[in-house]
């Protein structure tokens, strides 16, 4: 069932007579963020979990039942309407990188938001699922209007021709994608570092790792605040529980570690809201403290 089924109910459409409720939102001073689904993808499961020890791992995965070949994570791209910008982060799948995602353009729909009302994608990173989409069926633009900002270092990474030749033969389509995609919207593309303001209550906070230039960015009106985090917290249960671990889909595991604990340290501290790509129940909601190390709570039970 796609995320897009959960949206539908919550304008009233429903699904079978259940009262299905899918969006999760907050408010960002006068500003509503609000995670809005690309679909899900479905993963081996030894694409994230192969580098970690394996024996504490099994306690892990049975906890959060967790114990079959594949993984299915959601993917939640944050909206951000402060009354005069309609921002987006990330630009979804699109139609050529998995069955399972690439359905923005419902759920956009759901929410009475067209893609031309888009006035700013800002990018995480240009993995598939979060880059790919910014193309239609047609390979024109989906977001004809926006404006598209990303990292620097990202931008550079994906763009060296070198990429392709020394990231892997596994990921080599994600290069040849990406660059394809970089340069249909190079024009319309604006660069910014860490700790800039991207735009007015976005600022740009350095979370390398999962890819060399990975972003998240800090949303604040006034002392209300969240960290949308992209895929530098890629999961609810490893990531949170052991953030030590090295993950396989990150491509710097060590830089992705420092990232990942620097990250959770800062939304315990500050009590932040929390919004990540592939966190579950719409991926909003807070984090705390536990035994051994993190815990998501989400806003959706």
């Amino acid at each position: 069932m796609y995320r897009r089924d959960f949206i539908a109910g919550s304008i009233g459409l429903g699904l079978a007579g259940m009262p299905l409720r899918a969006i999760a939102q907050t408010n960002i001073g006068a500003a509503t963020l609000t995670t809005v689904s690309d679909g899900n993808l479905v993963l081996p499961a030894g694409f994230i979990f192969d580098p970690m020890p394996q024996d504490e791992l099994q306690k892990v995965r049975a906890a959060y039942g967790l114990e079959g070949d594949q993984l299915t994570p959601e993917c939640n791209l944050a909206l951000y309407q402060d009354g005069e910008n309609t921002v987006l982060f990330d630009a979804g799948s699109g139609p050529d990188f998995a069955a399972s995602a690439g359905k923005i353009s419902d759920s956009l729909d759901a929410l009475g938001v067209a893609p031309d009302e888009i006035t700013h994608v800002v990018f995480t990173h240009a993995h598939p699922d979060h880059i790919w989409g910014v193309l239609d069926d047609f390979d024109d633009p989906f977001y004809s209007e926006a404006t598209y900002y990303m990292g620097r270092d990202e931008w550079d990474y994906w763009w060296n021709p070198a990429t392709v030749d020394e990231i892997g033969a596994a990921r080599q389509a994600f290069a040849v994608g990406a660059k394809r995609r970089m340069e249909a919207i190079e024009d319309a593309v604006a660069l910014f570092d860490d700790g800039d303001e991207v735009l007015p209550g976005i600022s740009a906070v350095a979370s390398f790792g999962h890819t060399p230039g990975h972003m998240s960015f800090e949303v604040r009106q006034g002392n209300d605040a969240a960290l949308v985090v992209g895929d530098a917290i890629g999961n609810h249960h490893v990531a949170f529980e052991r953030p030590e671990w090295p993950s396989g889909s990150d491509q710097d595991a060590e830089t992705a570690i420092i990232s990942r604990k620097r990250l959770l340290d800062r939304l315990t501290a500050e009590k932040l809201k929390l919004v990540g790509f592939h966190l579950p129940n719409g991926g909003m909601g807070r984090v705390e403290k536990s035994d051994v190390g993190y815990r998501f709570i989400g806003d959706r039970a």
